[in-house]
């Protein structure tokens, strides 16, 4: 029936067919397992579609091969015209084949490819589409190393692209073809260039018109020139007086549109941009249009409780809403990018955004570089689709490049060169980043560096940090630093003491909280550090770790707790509204009669009573209050206040009855390979 519906959907689309059209492929497809044989039994499945569904499956996690099978109709009425298939997110290796021909490949699972399947369709009747998809680990695909669950699956959206012989053309790296590249851009005047890659059968040469509308819809630029169709993009300059610059405070946006044809439009392609200039040093850290902005940001990775990694609009809109709320301004897409919709919304409210290349090491064990040339070749590949496909959004201001390289075997400094060069080759308008926790030349590469801490974690005190810090102030101020740090905390892992050291099936939320607290106190704010980024946002599905799941997360992965050490950031970064919040209320049985309490507030000194008792509370650090400890028994109510905020507790404090530890399994299989 589903099928039946999009022919007649597109039957009466082409009694008035503009120059393009584009129709959604979400719907009518077939799904079943390659060690299946048959597709007798297939499931009728809606993109986007994974089989893997539940993101804490510990230890069995499918990593296979799935058949998608689709059939659409083509009317006879487009014969003359192009088709194109695009599909915005396929994990992590994909096959077409249309009517049984190979259409192509794509090798990598964060971002979009698009096939030409003009001459394999049969026009006035039923064409078959089958994707073969395998998210099985790979050693010549990227990454192979990570710790995020990879789910498998035409995991985001696909269309059919239907356009005349000649047009704006859609196989460009995946792009639509128009690429807003700035040169120079000051308050008083914009210079940049589109580049227009185009395509066509039988024709050499075509009118095309370039118009640019400002943010309230006003024309500020055209031009129209007679373009030659060759193997090269074609480009128009830009240049306009007394722009709108796009900034975190005034996200403004122009509209950047092309057209095709003199007397009669063959096509049309319009793209979002905005116009601004970034620079980053080490005395004047991160500038957007020569003003400082200090980046606050946070590590972000693809998946939540409920959808898996099929995230939706939806879901991506609730994330940044609580990202926005946290008071964060950046986010990091870590290890690859996200939807195209996240990065739309970070443009319409000012949020930066940093995006990885998938070149990423999670564990000691893994080996994440192999200097083989397939190797070499997909990293390439891939960063240039993440390169060219995120151009347009001036959000993006920077390129990750690596995370986290181990440098012992093989070097890769001299690939990582070949990376950062080929990303400044495609746009040298924005920096490049390596997020690095290894000394040597490995952090010489890019133009900015990450350093990711960890110590007084599993080592050292969190003291510590303040050592290394004075240690990169005398000898490596010259490097453009920011710094990167988190720990795993579950609030359900509860503690008579917070100092115990962690284990891997063992990490309660107290000490991610004392951990980030000692930071935050060490760190925000420092002028070395052109940024602060906090790993991570959200807890995310890792089959790779106890309890499939990786806990470094402010908010937990279903996206309804908020721990301890969110409310932190949200009392130092939050801006808009303030921040009241009494400290480990999810503790509530205490057996020791002395106790002592900490609150985070924006809203100034905060008035604390436990019992009968008021409480001085003193300044700990920036927004973080502690009280001297008092002699508390039996059930106390603890109520804290700052002007209009209120936050309390019901605690039981005495002969409670402790929970005695007991060793959690430990997984000894990693994921289950079926193919």
């Amino acid at each position: 029936m589903k099928r039946y519906l999009i022919t007649l959907l597109l039957l009466a689309a082409c009694a008035s067919a503009p120059a393009r059209e584009v129709f959604p492929l979400n719907e009518g497809w077939r799904f079943f397992f390659q060690r299946e044989n048959t597709s007798d039994n297939a499931r009728h499945v809606t993109l986007p579609h994974s089989w893997n569904t539940d993101p804490l499956a510990e230890g069995y996690f499918l990593e296979t091969t799935g058949n998608y099978l689709n059939s659409i109709y083509i009317p006879a009425e487009w014969v003359g015209k192009r088709l194109f298939v695009k599909f915005y997110g396929v994990q992590s290796v994909a096959d077409l084949f249309v009517n049984g021909h190979y259409a192509g490949t794509h090798r990598g699972g964060g971002t979009a490819f698009v096939f030409e399947v003009t001459d394999r369709v049969r026009f006035g009747a039923d064409n078959y589409l089958l994707m073969t998809v395998s998210n099985a680990a790979s050693n010549d695909v990227l990454p192979t190393s990570t710790d995020m669950n990879r789910y498998g699956g035409i995991y985001r959206e696909a269309e059919l692209i239907l356009t005349e012989p000649t047009a704006v053309s859609p196989l460009y790296l995946g792009t639509e073809g128009v690429l807003v590249r700035p040169h120079t851009i000051t308050p008083e005047r914009v210079e940049a260039e589109a580049e227009i890659h185009l395509t066509a059968r039988g024709a050499n040469a075509c009118t095309l018109t370039l118009d640019v509308t400002a943010p309230d819809g006003t024309p500020v630029f055209t031009k129209r020139q007679r373009a030659r169709i060759e193997d090269k993009p074609v480009t128009v300059p830009i240049a306009f007086e007394n722009p709108r610059l796009w900034s975190p405070e005034h996200p403004d946006l122009y509209t950047v549109t092309v057209s095709l044809g003199e007397d009669s439009l063959s096509d049309r392609v319009s793209v979002r941009t905005g116009f601004r200039n970034i620079a980053a040093s080490t005395p004047d850290g991160f500038r957007i249009n020569d003003a400082r902005i200090p980046v606050r940001g946070v590590t972000l990775y693809h998946d939540n409780a409920l959808s898996g990694g099929t995230l939706t609009a939806a879901d991506l809109d609730d994330d940044l809403r609580q990202i926005l709320d946290l008071g964060a301004n950046a986010i990091r897409s870590a290890v690859m990018p996200h939807p195209q919709h996240l990065y739309d919304r970070c443009d319409e409210e000012g949020v930066l955004v940093w995006i990885d290349a998938p070149l990423h090491r999670a564990f000691l064990s893994d080996v994440a570089y192999y200097p083989t040339q397939r190797f070499e070749q997909n990293g390439l590949e891939q960063l240039r689709e993440i390169v060219a496909q995120h151009m347009n959004h001036p959000s993006v201001v920077m390129w990750g490049i690596f995370s986290r390289l181990w440098m012992r075997g093989d070097d890769p400094v001299a690939y990582l060169r070949r990376l950062n060069e080929a990303a400044h080759a495609l746009d040298p308008s924005r920096p490049t980043v390596a997020c690095s926790d290894q000394d040597g030349d490995i952090n010489f590469v890019t133009d900015l560096v990450v350093w990711r801490q960890d110590v007084g974690w599993n080592r050292g005190s969190t003291d510590d940090v303040r050592i290394w810090r004075d240690q990169l102030q005398q000898n490596w101020s010259h490097l453009r630093s920011g710094v990167a740090y988190g720990g795993s905390g579950m609030p359900g892992h509860k503690s008579y003491t917070a100092k115990a050291a962690p284990r891997s099936n063992w990490m309660p939320e107290e000490r991610q909280t004392a951990f980030h607290e000692e930071y935050a106190r060490n760190l925000q704010n420092d002028s070395l550090f052109w940024g602060v980024w906090i790993d991570n946002m959200f807890d995310y599905g890792s089959a790779r770790r106890p309890y499939g799941i990786n806990s470094e997360g402010l908010v937990t992965i279903d996206r309804r707790l908020h721990k301890d050490a969110y409310y932190l950031y949200r009392a130092l970064w939050n801006r808009r509204s303030p921040t009241l919040h009494l400290v480990d209320k999810r503790h509530t049985l205490r057996d020791r009669e002395r106790q002592a309490f900490r609150v985070y507030s924006s809203a100034g000194v905060p008035q604390l009573v436990a019992g009968t008792d008021t409480l001085v509370m003193k300044e700990y650090a920036a927004c973080h209050y502690r009280s001297d400890s008092v002699s508390l028994n039996g059930r106390v109510e603890v109520k804290v206040w700052a002007g209009e905020l209120r936050d309390s507790v019901t605690l039981l404090v005495g002969n409670v009855l402790k929970p005695k530890r007991t060793p959690v399994l430990r997984r000894t299989t990693g994921p289950q390979t079926t193919n």
